[in-house]
């Protein structure tokens, strides 16, 4: 079953950037995950609350790859780095409507 990381990060310092987006991208790709957007260009149409500076969304295969992805020794040191580094939300989502 597919699953969304949908993140919203807003970051308080920029020194941890450059080390974090190489191997951010390589490890996503190896869990099969794909960006489906990395932007500063979203609106908020509804509700209330602070605007963060990225919205971030990852299409992962299954949740054990998105869970893989979050606790691969390789990853973890740039994760701490970016949650000190910003404020941060991640959100998994499983792709599927319960509604319908």
């Amino acid at each position: 079953m597919t699953y969304y990381s949908v993140l919203d990060v807003t970051p308080t310092t920029q020194e941890w950037i450059p080390d974090y987006i190489g191997p951010a991208n390589r490890l996503v790709a190896h869990y099969g995950g794909k960006y489906l957007a990395r932007t500063a260009s979203h609106e908020q149409i509804e509700g209330q609350g602070d605007k963060p500076a990225l919205r971030i969304i990852i299409e992962w295969p299954s949740r054990q790859a998105a869970l893989d992805f979050m606790q691969d020794p390789e990853y973890v040191p740039h994760l701490q780095a970016r949650t000190a580094g910003s404020i941060s939300n991640h959100y998994l989502i499983e792709a599927k409507d319960e509604l319908a």
